[in-house]
């Protein structure tokens, strides 16, 4: 191969930023890069909530097929947009330091909250479910598309106001000043972390992204999405989970709900940092062992129906 690293991203502005930080960061390490935008299937349908398209990599198929048609040597992907089994042939080059894992609410002013009415916009089932876990008086309507045209919906919209992941927002730049920081909700996992993948058989890439990598984040992300897969069976569902390094220990904090928010099965763990290996996979079917089993054989009862 050319020694010039092709990278493929999605064409929307966040993707973009993304793409071009990862670029950034190559060619500081001496390396020859081009970007290589290219729209995704998520992107060009945005008529249809995401779990009826069935989600599980709608964002990242499109990369995957140029990296493995050799279109594009790497890709980088909100990890979070990432399935949890990677295609044959492509893995983990690289996961960059990550941003804020916070999901924020852009509001119209906030006197709704305590009122038996409102109307919030998302097209997460994950933020869907804990909003109405929450509030289960409002009415929670269907929002896609990228970042921008999200904005620009709520915008003209009547709605109260929509929830969105703080890492996109601040990354270009359009965070506004009316919003406020949902605390009490759990992120999707990998939320705010930035994956760049290569083919197996490409050692000059692997190479080059391993000098990028960033382990604490590393190791966060991998236990919330071993929480996922292990949960997930394949399957959409309201899971959030959440991974913290604080000293020596590993704090995690993962959730899944009924679609409608109504049931909720937590787990909370701490471990010596050592000993965290296996710890989203324990965490998991702890969720499993208390009725998680049961309410996610009704999610895909729903879903699939």
């Amino acid at each position: 191969m050319s020694n010039t690293i092709r990278i493929g991203t999605r064409d929307s502005e966040l993707a973009l930023w993304q793409a071009k930080t990862v670029q950034h960061a190559l060619e500081i390490t001496g390396h020859k890069t081009e970007l290589v935008p290219v729209k995704s299937t998520g992107d060009l349908n945005l008529d249809q909530p995401l779990y009826e398209m069935g989600i599980t990599g709608i964002f990242t198929k499109t990369l995957d097929v140029a990296m493995i048609k050799g279109e594009v040597d790497i890709a980088v992907h909100s990890m979070k947009d990432v399935p949890t089994a990677l295609p044959k042939g492509i893995v983990e080059g690289a996961v960059m330091k990550r941003a804020s894992t916070k999901d924020i609410l852009i509001h119209k002013g906030v006197d709704f909250l305590d009122s038996q009415s409102g109307t919030i916009a998302t097209g997460s089932l994950r933020r869907k479910a804990q909003w109405l876990h929450k509030y289960p008086e409002h009415e929670v309507v269907d929002l896609r598309g990228n970042v921008n045209t999200r904005m620009k919906k709520l915008k003209e919209s009547d709605w109260n106001g929509a929830i969105f992941a703080a890492a996109g927002l601040e990354r270009i730049e359009i965070k506004p000043e009316n919003f406020i920081d949902l605390n009490w909700m759990i992120p999707a996992p990998a939320q705010g972390a930035m994956l760049v993948v290569a083919m197996e058989n490409d050692d000059y890439c692997r190479k080059a992204l391993s000098a990028l990598n960033h382990e604490a984040s590393q190791i966060c992300v991998h236990i919330e999405r071993d929480f996922l897969k292990v949960l997930e069976g394949g399957c959409t569902a309201p899971i959030g989970a959440l991974a913290r390094i604080i000293k020596d220990h590993v704090h995690f904090k993962g959730v899944l709900f009924s679609i409608d928010g109504q049931q909720k099965i937590e787990v909370e763990e701490s471990l010596p940092l050592e000993n965290s290996k296996n710890m989203g996979r324990q965490c998991a079917l702890e969720i499993l062992e208390n009725g998680g089993k049961e309410l996610m054989k009704k999610i895909k009862s729903v879903l699939n129906n």
